[in-house]
């Protein structure tokens, strides 16, 4: 009797639901902080808006606008913020100068790789801490994981990096958290969009860079200025990307349009990630043999250095309270978590 119930119950619901949200039409307009032909980065997005438009049989829609066509990808949190737009996509860390604990919900030094960053957000404190972070800094937006991509290359540079001295003096595009390790160690580091890194390297504003994932820089030229490429991807073992919807739209949409949304970002984390590994190998290969580009991995004394470091830095910038709240909260996750790993986990070669 119970399973016919739940079985009527299921079929009413599924008539009803077009119904209810037929009368309570949405447009999310997004604009992205990534170029929607970055594979992982922008490619994300609009699958999302597709699977919207489909899963609410076309009462909820979202127009996804490339970088700079409605705001620059800088601006987009306070545009949300403000109702001026009313979403948008980017990833956490480029709010570092306004909120400082924003970049541990992108990326973080010696951090969680995907599986583990989202078993943090989705079943431990983390998607908690993540919306009560925006907004104890007082930003009116609702948050949302909608991405992540596994380790990125740590760095393009035009010679090889052997010591701290051969960083001291460079400067360098750098995102989140690392950024914060270079400048310590003698770089000079600026957060440039996707866009507009080619063209510095090629200025000589810059003389090294990191960015994305090989199949993803690949798609800036970065190998056709700068040779050496260096993994592992120490300051983002992980990096997760954020849909911001502004309080009120947010407060205003129905049920079912809020879980069509947190479960199409929900998916959109799963598929981001597959996306990502599924395309790396093929553009290393191609980048070694036909890009003239020469591979290289940190020494163990280079990463050892990298890492006290980023210790350090971690210290310093626990000062603010919320920071700290959020860095010792993923400690405490990541140390259980660690039992689980050291166990259950082939050990690397």
């Amino acid at each position: 009797m119970k399973n016919t119930f739940t079985s009527l119950a299921v079929a009413a619901s599924l008539l009803a639901a077009p119904a209810a949200m037929a009368a309570d039409k949405l447009l999310l307009k997004t604009p992205i902080a990534f170029s929607t032909s970055l594979p992982g980065l922008g490619s994300p997005i609009p699958r999302v808006a597709e699977q919207l438009d489909l899963m609410s049989g076309g009462t909820l829609k979202m127009k996804v606008y490339e970088p700079g066509k409605l705001v620059p990808p800088f601006e987009i949190l306070e545009s949300v913020s403000s109702g001026k737009i009313n979403s948008g996509y980017a990833t956490a860390g480029y709010w570092a100068g306004k909120i400082p604990a924003a970049p541990l919900f992108s990326a973080v030094p010696f951090g969680p790789e995907a599986g583990e960053y989202m078993a943090w957000l989705y079943y431990g404190n983390g998607l908690s801490l993540y919306q009560e972070m925006y907004d104890q800094a007082g930003f009116n937006v609702h948050v949302i994981p909608c991405a992540i991509i596994a380790p990125e290359t740590s760095g393009w540079f035009a010679n090889e990096i052997n010591s701290a001295d051969d960083l001291n003096g460079l400067k360098m595009r750098f995102f989140g958290l690392g950024g914060a390790v270079m400048q310590e160690l003698g770089v000079a580091t600026s957060l440039l969009p996707g866009g507009e890194i080619f063209a510095a390297l090629e200025k000589g504003a810059i003389d090294a860079t990191e960015f994305s994932m090989p199949a993803i820089d690949v798609r800036l030229g970065l190998h056709k200025l700068v040779k050496y490429n260096y993994f592992p991807g120490w300051h983002q073992q992980a990096t997760v990307f954020e849909l911001i919807i502004n309080n009120d739209v947010w407060n205003g949409a129905s049920d079912q349009h809020k879980a069509i949304i947190e479960n199409a970002c929900k998916a959109s984390m799963t598929d981001s990630f597959a996306e990502g590994e599924a395309i790396q190998h093929d553009a290393l290969i191609d980048n070694v043999e036909n890009k003239g580009v020469i591979i290289k991995q940190w020494s163990p004394e280079m990463l050892e250095l990298f890492r006290t470091t980023w210790e350090e830095i971690a210290v310093e910038k626990a000062t603010d309270p919320f920071f700290k709240k959020v860095l010792d909260d993923m400690t405490t996750f990541r140390d259980g978590y660690a039992l689980w790993k050291q166990n259950a986990f082939l050990p690397r070669k």
